[in-house]
Parts: structure tokens; sequence; C-alpha cells
């Protein structure tokens, strides 16, 4: 979620990009930074830790300008928030920005520095300047050295880059992050999303997974993922400073599902040191005075907790107890100053999971809260707040946020397993390399949509939808058929999949939809058990699996949604997305009122 704004034409940059990049403070970051090509084709870099106002304070005593400039807010995940490790990174004559998260930077900076290269921060992003660097003096041009860099790049990303070599124009990129392209008359720019360029332009180009862009005065030239001259459609933006654009999406929760990658990066990036693949010290809970855990929320929330369970249980070995929120109190639940309690919430103020974080105060256990706004009640009258780093969630039926409480409380799992003696620093150390990983995973379940919009034709005229799931998958089911009831009013329900013949399987008549979430585990094989029931008696299975899965279900069911293969602690993080995008999908061809469906609110503030 930080923040990139970039600006070429024939009238000076400086002030518009300090003006862009306080259009996109609401994303959340703790250091910035402005790099411009000056009138003698000079880099000229002024970069600042804390707010906005350290950069502007820099400025005003070193002013500079020019008619090329790239600026940034960063939020840390790769070193600390400090003025060296801030964006612009420059190497040569190449100035960098960057969002996301570069996973194979350490093999690339042990390459360049084995070649002398020299690094002046500790972020993952500076990889990229020198890369291009490289390309430079190995005689490519700008255009070809930045093409070579993409290639070598794995990750998720958004890229801007200024040349003194060509100081007329700028290079920027996308993959798994998300950027916009403005056009203006005699200049160009470059967004983190259309509010950033809000006043200058209203004639935008968002860019598609994979593009990449060379742009100047004159207009874009826009490349595919395979280097192809492609035209992708202008549109016009209605971004107006202080409000969310929808991004070129038709819907905020079609935007917010694509913006996973980036929200579970800021996410994860607030535990685990990138740069040195480790989890970072505790959460400033003690883990091993507590006998229990306490757990409550609603909606969502609650089942991002029944996950969270397999977590703390299996790895920390921590008894967890998970509540609906509005049920908790009312069953006068045995509280102790001996217990610890979770409450987990996208707004901070659900009313429910409020009454029983007081309750558990008043009974004497420590609280933890997991939430998206810093400001809320919730993260105000905890002991420890955690925060997910979602940004802004405008679509009622949550996405961003639910996988963004995932990532949060697998890594809460992790810190209290550490701190119980469960895990040594090889396996957590493992842990956090995998976990890294997921926002690229996310990226390659999202390439998955065509296909999932081909399955939702069949069942936008279903009148049941059975989920099923087991262990760690049997959340996400009910999670699943919550989304379809939320946003397209069809009923579908979400079970266990071992308990298939107490009862949900006399449901099941011909062409019945059935979608079941199994990646290959130790369960796999009894899932598949319940798979064959359910085809035998005719329903239609839609399988959502990974590669050993898809392998070993062979040709028993109609149709498979093969997902990546990854850590088993990542898999309910990626698996997620298919089933959102299922259920954006079909209340999409029914025509609902997808971000804001009929008798829900955002936020549940009163019982």
């Amino acid at each position: 979620m930080c923040g990139i704004v970039g600006i070429v034409g024939s009238k000076p940059v400086g002030d518009r990009l300090l003006e862009g990049l306080k259009r996109l403070e609401y994303r959340g970051y703790d250091s910035s930074g402005i790099a411009l090509i000056d009138a003698q084709h000079q880099l000229q870099l002024r970069r600042a830790a804390g707010k906005l106002s350290a950069l502007e304070a820099k400025v005003r005593n070193s002013p500079i300008d020019g008619f090329a400039g790239i600026a940034h807010t960063r939020w840390a995940t790769h070193g600390k928030p400090t003025e060296a490790n801030a964006h612009p990174h420059i190497s040569g004559p190449v100035a960098i920005v960057h969002n996301g998260i570069i996973e194979n930077f350490q093999n690339i900076k042990t390459q360049l520095a084995a070649n002398g290269s020299n690094f002046a921060s500790d972020t993952d992003s500076e990889v990229i300047a020198q890369l291009i660097h490289q390309g430079l003096h190995s005689g490519q041009t700008m255009t070809e050295a930045f093409a070579t860099t993409l290639e070598q790049l794995r990750g998720a990303y958004a890229i801007a880059a200024v040349c003194e070599s060509e100081p007329g124009k700028v290079w920027a990129a996308r993959s798994g992050s998300p950027l916009v392209v403005g056009l203006g008359n005699g200049e160009m720019f470059l967004g983190s999303d259309a509010l950033a360029l809000a006043g200058w332009t209203q004639r935008v180009i968002y860019l598609e997974e994979g593009d990449w862009v060379v742009g100047g005065p004159e207009g874009a030239r826009v490349f595919d993922q395979d280097g192809r001259d492609i035209a992708r459609p202008i549109q016009f933006s209605n971004a107006a400073a202080g409000l969310v654009d929808k991004g070129g999406y038709r819907h905020f929760m079609e935007k917010e599902i694509h913006e996973q990658p980036e929200a579970v990066s800021r996410t994860l990036s607030a535990f685990i040191d990138a740069s040195s693949g480790q989890f970072l010290e505790s959460c400033d809970h003690d883990w091993t005075k507590i006998r229990r855990l306490l757990a409550s929320a609603c909606g969502t929330a609650n089942y991002a907790l029944a996950v969270a369970k397999y977590w703390f249980e299996g790895l920390a070995r921590l008894p967890l107890e998970v509540d609906i929120a509005s049920e908790f109190r009312y069953r006068s639940p045995v509280v102790t100053d001996r217990d610890a309690a979770l409450f987990v919430s996208q707004s901070g103020e659900t009313a429910d999971t409020l009454a029983a974080l007081r309750h558990c105060k008043a009974e004497g256990a420590r609280t933890l809260g997991v939430v998206n706004v810093q400001t809320s009640t919730i993260a105000r009258e905890v002991d420890k707040a955690i925060f997910t780093q979602a940004g802004p969630e405008i679509g009622v039926a949550s996405t961003k946020a639910f996988t963004a409480q995932l990532s949060a409380l697998v890594c809460l799992s992790v810190d209290a397993a550490r701190a119980r003696g469960k895990l040594d620093d090889e396996q957590s150390a493992a842990i956090a390399q995998a976990l890294m990983e997921t926002p690229r995973l996310i990226n390659e379940a999202l390439a998955l949509e065509p296909q999932i919009e081909a399955l939702a034709n069949q069942l936008v005229s279903a009148e049941n939808v059975l989920y099923l799931g087991r262990g760690v998958f049997y959340p996400l089911a009910l999670e699943g058929a919550l989304k379809l009831k939320e946003i397209s009013y069809l009923h579908a329900e979400g079970y266990a999949a071992g308990e298939l013949k107490h009862g949900p399987i006399a449901l099941i008549e011909n062409s019945s939809p059935v979608v079941v979430v199994a990646p290959h585990d130790e369960l796999f094989e009894k899932t598949v058990s319940n798979i064959l029931e359910v085809a035998a008696r005719g329903a239609r299975v839609t399988l959502i699996t990974d590669p050993a899965g898809a392998k070993a279900i062979g040709n028993s069911v109609e149709d498979i949604l093969v997902l990546p293969e990854c850590h088993r602690l990542a898999q309910p993080i990626v698996a997620a997305i298919p089933l959102q995008l299922l259920a954006y999908h079909v209340a999409s061809l029914k025509g609902t009122d997808v971000d804001q469906p009929r008798n829900l609110a955002k936020s549940v503030t009163v019982e």
C-alpha cells in the first residue's frame, strides 16, 4: 500500500509530486522521498524518515525542481524506516521507486556485489536500480535495461524509474501491485491509484498484470509481459482529492480483491524482516504465562479466527476457544487472569466484539486486538493492538481485510510458538521465508479469474450451493458460503466435509453445485471420499486444490481450480482468493449491488 507518484512534462514537477504524495497519505507510510532530473540533467534526491512534513522541510531548505521526477511514500518491509532505506533509490544515473516485495533480491544482491556493486540501503528495492545501472553499463539503452531487469525479478511489484541520460522519459511496470498512467496536455503521470492524479488529468490507463510502460510528454507506450506493444484503453476517472477511486474496476470489491497481494505484503512486513528472512521480535505479549487464548469476532473475522485456531493449537500448542462475539458474553463464559483474549475486527468498532472485549478486561484477562483502523475503539481499549495494513476497504463484503487478518494471525501463532519453545530459529526462519512468498502466490491465484468467471455462469441459476472443507479449510468453506450469500443472495452453506453423511448429503440431487476446498494434505484422501459420495448422487463438483491434488483427483470432478503450490500455513490465505472471485462474478452476473448488498452495513456498531 505504499504510494508512487511520477510526472514528466514541460512544466516543473516538484511541488506537484509532493501534492500527489499528500493524496496518498491515507495508505500509510513511515518515510518518503523525491527524485528529480534538474535543468542540467542531473539527478537530485531528497528523502526523510517520518511524516511527509519532514520531506517538505528538506525540500524547502534545499530546493530542487525539474521536468521529470518520481516520488514515494514507503512502508518498511526490508530494512528499518530510516532515511537511507527511504525511496527513491539511486544507482549511477538511475533512480527508482518500488512498491511490493522482490522475493529473489538476496540472490540478485549477492551476484551484483560479486560484480562490484556497492549498496547503500538494506532494502530489496535497491537491486532494481543496480540491475538497471548494470544494463546501461553493458551498453543497453534505458528501455532495454529496464525490460531486462523486469525479467530477473520474482515477486509482486510496482516500479517507476527515471534516468539522467534520457531526462524526458519515465519507465514503469506492475506485477501484482497497482499502477495507473495519466495522460495530460503535454505531460504524463504515474500513480499508485487515480487518486494521486486527481486535479491533473482525468484520462487514465489502468495497467494490467505484467504491463510495463515508457512515457514522456507526448504520451505512453505500453508493453505487455511478453514485450509486445499493446493499446490499453484510455478511461475517464472521476477520482477527486479525499476520495478512494475504483481504479478502473467495476466495483470496489473487485478492486479490493486485486489489492490483496499488496495488503498481505504490508501486513506481513510488520512481523517479518524480509532482509534477514527472520521474524521480528515478539509482539510484546508473554505467551508463556497464559493457560489458554479466548478469541471472539463477528462474520468473516470470526472465520479468520476459526482458521487461526488450527495454527495456535497446531504450532504453539496453545488452546484457543473461538466464539461468535454476539453470543460470547451471554453464555456466562469463564474468564480468568490466567487467560488472554483476542479480538478481530476490520473497523475496530464492531459493537458485539467491543462488548466481548470489555467483558474479558473486566474479568482480568490480558487483551489483544487485530484491527485495520488504528484510531478505532478496539485499538484504543485492548492492552496490545496488532494492525493489519489492508488500507480502506469500501466493499461491505470483506476481502482484503480477511486475508490481512489471516496474515497477522498466522504470524501471531508463530510468535506464540517461538515463545513457548515449540519452534526453533531454523523452523521459524523457514516459515518466514515461505510466508513472504504469499503476495506472489495470491497474484498467481488471481490469474484464475477467467476460469472462475466461466464457472460463475454455472452457479448463477442455482438454488443452493454447498461448500465443503476439512481441517483448516473448513472455515474457508464457511467463508466461501458467506461471501456468496452476502452479495449474490443465493442460498449457500458451508460444512465440515466429515459431517456430510450426518445431514447435508440429503440436499444433493442432480446437478447440485458443490464447491470443495482441498489442497493436497494429510486429510486429502478423506475429502476425496466425500467428493465421490456427492458426485455419485449427481452433484457438479468444483474442486479448489493445488497441483498435487489435481493430479490425485484425476477426472473424478468436472471443474478444478489449481492454486499454486505453497507452504501449508499460506494455503488458507491463497485459497480465499478463488472463493471471493467466484462470489463476486456470480453476483455480477445476477446484477446485484455488489459493494452495498441489501440489508448489510460495513461496520455493525449496534447490537
